[in-house]
């Protein structure tokens, strides 16, 4: 019983990611893996899941940090680099050391991504990758009197040179190393160079891995998506809280960067939680936090190719008797008067505002919410966008008939109505079998 449970389960899992394989295939997505994620126990998962999303036709771009390794290498050769504004100040010996690093992370990558043993997640797989000099970087030079020698940024990325490594199937990988044009090397941030090398290609996500699930509030839960401005006022509530720079708090940084800069989509999840890469990228709420241009979740007008899934979302509530039941050709007949919330093309969400302009006043009706959102405020906010839409037609109050839910109404403000207080043409329809409760709400 429990191997036929799990199959369905797998079943259903790959059907509700069908949707996003086929919208992901031939997308460019940039990878930022800090050093730290390299010395975790799930680092060879996140390198399988990362095979495994080559494979379905992904072109996928790996920017790698070293900074834990660096510093290894530092104290085993009993080196101090100073650093100043969260800089280090990267002097010839440190350069040196530096290097060694990113020449072992760098073999290290490759290894684990050649891999192709027998019984492992990559047996069969043909990736290709290429170490990619791709990045031209200038010095930082002297800030506040200080002289950070190689420690340098990014002057520009070869787009060009990265399309053509990408068209040839392979994943570049990408080190926090510019050379400039006179031949010498820099020693840069990794979130930087993956931000660069995103905006250069006009990467369809820019995707970073850090020690939290995303971008955490106050209670410790994940905060799934989050406009630029949103996320200003976390990156200045974590500069605030601690003199250190997080790997989420330099992620956030890049990602409001690069979302100014065209890249549509960044993503921050965990690179302790197994399969977080797959779980943000093929489910309809992901795992971690996003940072959008525009929210990928949005109230419209409904039109008819929305009846499909407005049916859905209703049906359930009208078998319980919660609706009053609505045939797919009344909804044809009365789709301009509905609003729906739509995420990522599904509809989880719907109202509709039906008017009497002859007595100033609208019926709320149909107010629902999708059983899997219904923590959040959808609800609320497709009453008030109901509301907005009423008081632009004039309307003076809104009235909902209601059965079960006459306290959420009461507590957002609506009063017990008299059927005479009701349109006429309403007034006439009402169904007294039903007996619902009448309340009415002032708009104007």
């Amino acid at each position: 019983m429990e191997v036929v449970e799990d199959s369905k389960q797998l079943v259903d899992w790959f059907r509700r990611s069908a949707p996003y394989i086929n919208a992901h295939r031939n997308k460019t997505f940039v990878l930022m893996v800090g050093g730290e994620a390299l010395e975790t126990d799930n680092f060879q998962d996140i390198i399988n899941d990362i095979a495994l999303l080559s494979s379905l036709g992904v072109n996928l771009v790996l920017v790698h940090g070293v900074r834990p390794q660096i510093q290894k290498q530092l104290d085993f050769h009993g080196h101090i680099s100073k650093f100043h504004n969260n800089l280090r100040i990267t002097d010839e010996k440190s350069l040196s050391l530096i290097k060694q690093a990113v020449g072992a992370v760098q073999i290290e990558l490759q290894a684990r991504l050649s891999m192709g043993l027998a019984n492992s997640p990559m047996q069969g797989a043909s990736i290709h990758t290429m170490i990619s000099n791709v990045v031209t970087a200038q010095p930082i030079g002297v800030k506040d009197g200080i002289d950070y020698c190689y420690a340098g940024k990014v002057r520009r990325i070869d787009a060009d040179g990265l399309k053509k490594q990408l068209a040839l199937g392979v994943i570049p990988v990408i080190s926090p190393i510019g050379y400039s044009v006179t031949g010498e090397v820099f020693n840069l941030l990794a979130e930087e160079v993956a931000t660069e090398v995103a905006i250069a290609l006009e990467a369809d996500k820019l995707i970073g891995f850090c020690s939290n699930d995303g971008v955490l509030d106050e209670q410790g839960n994940v905060i799934s998506e989050l406009l630029p401005e949103q996320a200003k006022e976390y990156i200045e509530a974590m500069e605030q809280e601690s003199d250190k720079v997080s790997g989420t708090l330099c992620f956030l940084r890049s990602a409001v960067a690069a979302c100014k800069a065209g890249v549509t989509r960044s993503h921050l999840i965990s690179y302790y939680r197994d399969g977080a890469l797959l779980k943000e990228l093929f489910t309809r709420d992901g795992i971690g936090s996003q940072i959008v241009k525009e929210s990928y979740e949005r109230i419209r007008r409904a039109t008819v190719d929305d009846i499909g899934g407005l049916l859905q979302l209703i049906e359930p509530l009208e078998e319980l008797g919660v609706l009053v039941k609505r045939s797919r050709e009344r909804l044809e007949h009365e789709i301009e008067y509905f609003q729906i919330v739509e995420r990522d093309g599904m509809v989880i969400g719907c109202a509709a505002l039906y008017p009497f302009p002859d007595e100033k006043m609208g019926e709320l009706a149909c107010l629902v919410s999708h059983p899997e959102y219904r923590r959040s405020a959808r609800a609320d906010n497709l009453m008030a966008h109901i509301e907005r839409r009423a008081r632009k037609l004039g309307f003076e109050s809104i009235f909902v008939l209601t059965t079960q839910s006459i306290h959420w109404f009461r507590e957002r403000g609506f009063e017990f109505a008299d059927l005479n207080e009701l349109p006429k043409a309403k007034k006439e329809l009402y169904n007294l079998k039903r007996n619902s409760k009448i309340l009415m709400r002032k708009i104007s």
